[in-house]
């Protein structure tokens, strides 16, 4: 088998055929560095891959194929990313990119993220790169084109803007009050720098010269261990995806709105363990064992011989349920990290589901007239008994605060008022002959 380039935003793959007689293949994603490698290529190279929406390449699978005796060079995006965390373990990477990376000059992922087109569009770039900004901007700058205060004003008004909204246009137009800025829109189309591309073909450079003779630095290769989420990528990628999972799959289909349901939850299962590998993070030992008293209370396996059945009637094994339980934790720590922003885009979510007006207008309503939390006199039990057997039909949970944590407060007495003013005012609705 030839070289392998994984590229997608950064280079066409004509740019690439410039450079080096390569299979090309799209930007690369968890599991494609092992499918690669098991063919044996004479070298991998990744310049491009997907960051959101699908699991990332994994360290270990660019680890085995190395051990394979592949080498796998890096650059340009999310191949500097992978090169600068394991060039001390043999990954070849190249370029500026590559070194700012690995020096701790740039930390922040956002920085060589751009938005891009489909797969059937050519993943044509849609943003632009906040290194090729920073290449440009300094371009500019030692051209004599923008004032030092500006340059520095431009990039900080660059980096704050989400990466999918860094367009050159916006940019400019964020800045335009400040000296230089009509000047160096003039210059930027033929001053502009790709920082990426720059680096992506460098790296195209270096591969063809190895595989012209050039020999690579020694290095020491690192064993992969054999780890059980190892095992089941391998087994996923070797065997694809089992024609059973495949029907059951389509038996929830016909079921519209739990189908709906679940896969959001499943998608937000496979960014949270993106944010996890990213962040290199595994659950702890005790949120997996909350997690399973959870999960044993809210299905009634309150023996062992009950648990142990319901994993062999769910197709499961004692390590498989234990990576169902991490999904979990996952979940619960993606959300908290993101719990001051959570508010906005449950409002958002409100608005296109149609259900924002009604429950704007209750909390307008129930505020008028409040009384404040915890003056009412209202037993908390009488309250809490109300609430949960009388309006949820079911159990006061007997942890309040994980429950009042799970619903984003701070704990149970934020429970207690969120609860008592809801028992407020729906009594005094049914008092003066209001609906709720």
């Amino acid at each position: 088998m030839t070289a392998v380039v994984f590229v997608g935003p950064t280079l066409t793959s004509d740019a690439v055929a410039e450079h080096l007689d390569a299979t090309i293949l799209p930007p690369v994603r968890q599991g494609d560095v092992y499918r690669v490698a098991r063919e044996k290529p004479t070298a991998i190279g990744i310049i491009d891959g997907f960051f959101e929406g699908v699991p990332s390449v994994w360290h270990k699978e660019i680890l085995w194929a190395i051990e394979q005796g592949i080498p796998v060079f890096g650059s340009a995006s999310m191949g500097a990313l992978r090169a600068a965390e394991l060039a001390d373990f043999g990954m070849i990477g190249v370029g500026q990119i590559f070194q700012d990376y690995y020096t701790d000059v740039l930390q922040d992922d956002d920085e060589v993220a751009v938005l891009h087109s489909p797969a059937e569009l050519g993943f044509q770039p849609l943003s632009e790169p906040m290194v090729s900004i920073r290449a440009t901007v300094e371009q500019a700058q030692a051209a004599g084109v923008l004032p030092t205060d500006t340059a520095s004003e431009m990039l900080h008004l660059a980096k704050v803007m989400h990466y999918r909204q860094r367009i050159w246009a916006d940019i400019i137009s964020a800045a335009q009050d400040l000296p230089g800025v009509d000047g160096f829109a003039d210059w930027l189309p033929t001053g502009r720098v790709d920082a990426k591309a720059v680096d992506a073909c460098a790296m195209l450079t270096r591969m063809s010269d190895h595989l012209n003779g050039t020999p690579l630095p020694a290095t020491e290769v690192t064993r992969t261990e054999p780890t059980l989420m190892w095992k089941a990528l391998c087994a996923r990628v070797d065997g694809g995806e089992p024609k059973a999972d495949r029907a059951i799959v389509d038996e929830l289909r016909l079921n519209p709105d739990l189908y709906a349901q679940l896969k959001d939850r499943a998608a937000l299962a496979l960014l949270s363990r993106e944010d996890a590998s990213r962040l290199d993070r595994t659950p702890a030992r005790a949120d997996l064992v909350r997690k399973m008293d959870d999960h044993r209370a809210a299905t009634g396996l309150s023996r062992r011989s009950d648990l142990m059945a319901w994993i062999e009637a769910n197709d499961l094994n004692p390590e498989s349920y234990e990576a169902m339980l991490a999904d979990a934790a996952r979940i619960d720590a993606a959300v908290a990290s993101r719990a001051s922003y959570l508010d906005t885009q449950l409002l958002s979510e409100l608005r296109r589901t149609g259900q924002y007006t009604q429950l704007r207008d209750r909390a307008a309503s129930k505020g008028q007239n409040a009384i404040p939390a915890g003056s009412s006199g209202v037993d908390r039990l009488r309250v809490l008994m109300w609430y949960f057997e009388s309006r949820l039909d079911q159990e006061v949970p007997d942890d309040l605060d994980s429950y009042a944590v799970a619903l984003g407060l701070a704990g149970r007495d934020a429970f207690y008022d969120l609860i008592e003013a809801e028992f407020l005012y729906c009594h005094r609705s049914a008092d003066t002959g209001a609906a709720e």
